[in-house]
């Protein structure tokens, strides 16, 4: 058995987790998300525990178990505390504004980045160089917030760009001068 599919998931008060045609259902306080599942993995509700079971011990399902349940535990994680991602922009002249519901990076282009909200997803700038995306669906923050830092990759020389909170930047020493 996956040690990471045979985990007991555990549910928290006020969250409900269903299972339906293949479809997992988890609503929360925070919203509500589904994922589809394979017919062979089973989800069992009980005593405030979700537990992942497989049909049989094919190598294709004993990958899917373990996958499964981490889907199940983020998705009971989202809809109760959420997830964030916090993106620093580093530069001369670099900074970020927040109009309406887009994001407005100037980031050393000749022009102004303009990043919209999707459905789903918070963008905050509570600094002129800090973007913080947040949301329930833990995917979807991690690419939002992956295609932001890829407006502008964080480059070795000067630390430039934009790079995740806790991402660190390895630098290099650049060219000497001649003899």
């Amino acid at each position: 058995m996956s040690r990471v599919g045979r985990a007991p998931v555990a549910i928290p008060a006020g969250v409900t987790v269903e299972v339906k045609d293949n479809v997992l259902a988890v609503k929360g306080p925070k919203g509500a998300l589904t994922q589809e599942i394979d017919p062979k993995i089973t989800v069992s509700i009980e005593a405030g525990h979700a537990t992942v079971s497989r049909a049989d011990d094919s190598k294709e399902l004993r990958a899917k178990h373990g996958l499964y349940r981490a889907l199940l535990q983020n998705m009971v994680n989202g809809v109760t505390a959420g997830y964030t991602k916090g993106l620093v922009i580093n530069g001369v002249g670099y900074k970020v504004a927040k109009q309406g519901n887009k994001v407005v990076l100037n980031v050393g282009y000749s022009h102004p980045i303009e990043f919209a909200e999707v459905e789903g997803i918070k963008l905050d700038c509570p600094t002129q160089t800090e973007i913080t995306v947040s949301g329930i669906d833990k995917v979807k923050v991690g690419q939002i917030a992956a295609n932001i830092r890829a407006i502008r990759e964080p480059e070795p020389y000067h630390g430039y760009g934009i790079r995740y909170k806790d991402e660190v930047i390895e630098r290099k020493e650049g060219k000497t001068a001649g003899k």
